[in-house]
């Protein structure tokens, strides 16, 4: 049955309903990162005291207590390793640390331990987090439930005791408990955690719904149709960490270099030691010599080759309204070859707006489009329904638009939102509404300066009566909603006035993105949306998108990307809410919208649009591909040198000092180069290019 409401003062803002709980694990209770900065901060107060020659008692044992605290965790962990036959490259760089300490370079071997100890600290940070979100989701879907037994009665229950045919019961406000379908009732949910659907949908026997969605006014009874474990939202959290699994073969495939790397550096050391003690050499000459091999050796100057170029475009993203999360994302934006957006909230703003006005008298159907000479170069204005707002052959379009706000502004649904706003905007003064009531899945109806006023659902409302003037506001509906819009449709005492399309906005920089990353990419975006066909391909028309993929579950949008990825791609995917999680997690690199983003598509992303500016999204590709390439000169230098002095030190004799000089040289060079990334004229010129 219609629920009435009667009028009350708006209440505040209800949270979000795709935004988990937040379980975000603080920085500090990670131990990686309290040795980290435990470290740093040692670094920090010994290297002035070394530049500016204090003595060696008062930097010494800060740099080795530098050593200590930076330096335990990967050494236990290499020796671990070492006890299972692995050698990795994080134990050689603490034997390279303590190498160059052994000759006398402290420094050096304190800022690499130094190094490592951040990132691994971040990295830790970063896997705590996703994990938070992941778990967070969870807490969309309700604890307890009202399940109906046999005999009428209720009684409230866990939710993971809700067994598939159960009933259970849904008050108007609650979140809905499990998945099921609708057996009595009609209301409206809002399933934007799993459809992504700006405006709640209309349920009414039949219909399935789903677990922790937000119900409308009205009461619904649903049977179970899935166990808790099967769940929509459950399957989510389940792509998402099966997604985030399927990156683990990268991470092999280096691991393996890093193995081959390593065995190689210790027998290399060991033979520039003991063969010339083979043939009668010094000891302690051979140890020098050694020495100085891990020195001129040390991965320290690849290190910086690689992580000063994309560090820079990391900040210099950051000030653009960019969060790239880590070296390892800013280098894999660059590698994209393929696309795929969400609609609502990435490509659209996520708020329905008052596009359209029909009057169906007075100045006739025409689109007005809150811009046209129809409405905005009339110059009427409305006093509620004074005669301001009315011609001889009936209402105006601001008159239309100040009736159907004066009945809505008790309401508290989206739509009616979206018509008070667009009244307000324009000026127009509001009757007061009484008498106010709303039916789920129709409308509401309230009495405005004595006359009955009914605003909804022209499907609804126009079978209560008949006529010409009905058959044309058919005909307009039928023409906004072939359009894209949502039709609403406007009547008085009973006669139909007029229709009103809504629909969200398109971001204003929609158009030229899908362009830009065209160019970039060589292949268009392709478009994903749990958005109804319609209204996507008006969309998709819009901002010249040609594959449109519409009415899709997170797992299908799982299926989308993947489709793409074993055809060859790497594919860049840009969305924002809890149903846009699992595709962002199986992409290669996955894009979140920061101001509207839910909790977990913003952890689950390897990058953020703080800003929600899409167009920053060609540009940080393009800055990622021009890191890359400052990555690929800096590697040669850094190649050409090392190899320099590996061969001086193996051939001749090459003086510590002379070593130092040119591996801390090689280092100071590829840092530069990097950092020229830094400069504001880097990201103007990848705005160019994006």
């Amino acid at each position: 049955m219609p629920t009435t409401l009667i009028e009350r003062p708006a209440p505040s803002a209800a949270p979000r309903p795709d935004t988990a709980p937040r379980r975000r694990t603080r920085l500090f209770a990670l131990p990686e990162a309290r040795w980290a900065a435990a470290a740093t901060v040692l670094f920090l107060i010994a290297l002035p005291l070394q530049l500016t020659g204090a003595p060696a008692w008062a930097w010494g044992p800060l740099y080795a207590l530098t050593y200590a605290t930076g330096g335990w965790e990967p050494a236990w962990a290499g020796l671990r390793a070492l006890r299972e036959k692995t050698l990795d490259v994080d134990l050689l760089m603490i034997v390279a640390a303590l190498g160059a300490a052994a000759v006398g370079q402290v420094m050096d071997g304190a800022l690499l331990i130094v190094i490592f100890a951040t990132s691994g600290a971040l990295e830790a940070l970063a896997t705590a987090r996703t994990a938070d979100s992941v778990r967070g989701l969870l807490d969309l879907a309700p604890t307890t439930a009202t399940r109906l037994l046999d005999d009428g009665h209720e009684e409230n229950v866990p939710t993971e005791r809700l067994a598939v045919g159960d009933t259970v019961l849904v008050r108007p406000g609650e979140r809905i408990g499990a998945d099921g379908r609708v057996l009595d009732g009609a209301s409206e949910v809002d399933q934007a955690t799993i459809t992504g659907e700006p405006l709640p949908v209309a349920k009414e026997v039949g219909d399935e719904v789903f677990a922790g969605t937000l119900n409308g006014t009205g009461a619904l009874r649903v049977k179970v149709e899935r166990d808790a474990s099967d769940s929509v939202i459950a399957r989510i959290v389940a792509m998402v960490e099966e997604a985030s699994e399927t990156k683990a073969p990268t991470q092999l495939f280096i691991e393996k270099v890093e193995q081959r790397y390593s065995i190689g550096m210790v027998i290399a050391t060991l033979a520039v030691f003991a063969v010339p003690l083979a043939f009668g050499a010094a000891v302690t000459g051979s140890l020098l010599r050694a020495m100085t091999f891990m020195i001129v050796a040390s991965p320290c100057a690849v290190v910086l080759a690689t992580m000063p170029p994309l560090l820079s475009a990391i900040a210099n993203a950051g000030r653009h309204g960019v969060l790239v999360k880590s070296a390892v994302v800013m280098e894999r934006l660059g590698q994209v070859d393929g696309v795929a957006l969400d609609k609502t909230g990435t490509l659209t703003e996520g708020t329905p707006r008052v596009t359209d006005l029909r009057p169906l008298t007075g100045s006739g159907p025409t689109d007005d489009g809150l811009t046209g000479s129809g409405i905005a170069g009339s110059g009427l204005t409305t006093d509620g329904l004074t005669t301001d707002g009315l011609t001889t052959d009936g209402l105006t379009a601001d008159g239309l638009l100040a009736l159907a706000a004066a009945a809505e502004h008790p309401s508290e649904h989206p739509l009616a939102r979206a018509i008070v706003d667009a009244a307000r905007t324009r000026g127009l003064a509001l009757a007061t509404a009484e008498n106010f009531a709303s039916a789920p899945g129709i409308g509401v109806t309230a009495t405005v300066d004595g006359r009955t006023v009914a605003v909804g659902a022209p499907a609804r409302l126009l079978n209560r009566t008949g006529g010409a003037v009905v058959a044309r506001a058919a005909a307009v509906a039928a023409e906004l909603e072939t359009g894209g819009r949502t039709a609403v449709l406007v009547e008085l005492d009973g006669a139909p006035v007029g229709v009103l399309g809504i629909a969200d906005r398109l971001r204003p920089d929609a158009a030229a993105t899908v362009t830009a990353l065209t160019a970039l990419t060589g292949t268009a975006p392709v478009l994903l949306t749990g958005d109804n066909p319609r209204a996507a391909a008006r969309l998709a028309a819009e901002v010249g998108i040609t594959d449109v993929r519409a009415g899709l579950l997170p797992q299908d949008k799982v299926t989308a990307v993947q489709e793409q990825e074993r055809a060859g791609r790497k594919v860049l995917v840009l969305g924002d809410g809890v149903n846009d999680a699992p595709a962002l997690a199986a992409a290669h690199t996955g894009v979140a919208m920061g101001r509207a983003g839910s909790d977990l598509a913003l952890e689950t992303a390897d990058a953020v649009i703080v800003r929600d500016e899409l167009a920053t999204v060609p540009a940080v590709v393009a800055l990622s591909r021009r890191a890359r390439s400052f990555v690929v000169q800096n590697l040669v230098i850094a190649s050409v040198f090392i190899s320099a002095l590996v061969v001086w030190d193996l051939v001749a004799t090459l003086p510590l000092p002379l070593g130092v000089l040119g591996h801390e040289g090689s280092t100071v060079i590829v840092g530069l180069n990097g950092l020229r990334l830094l400069r504001e004229a880097a990201w103007t010129r990848a705005r160019a290019e994006g």
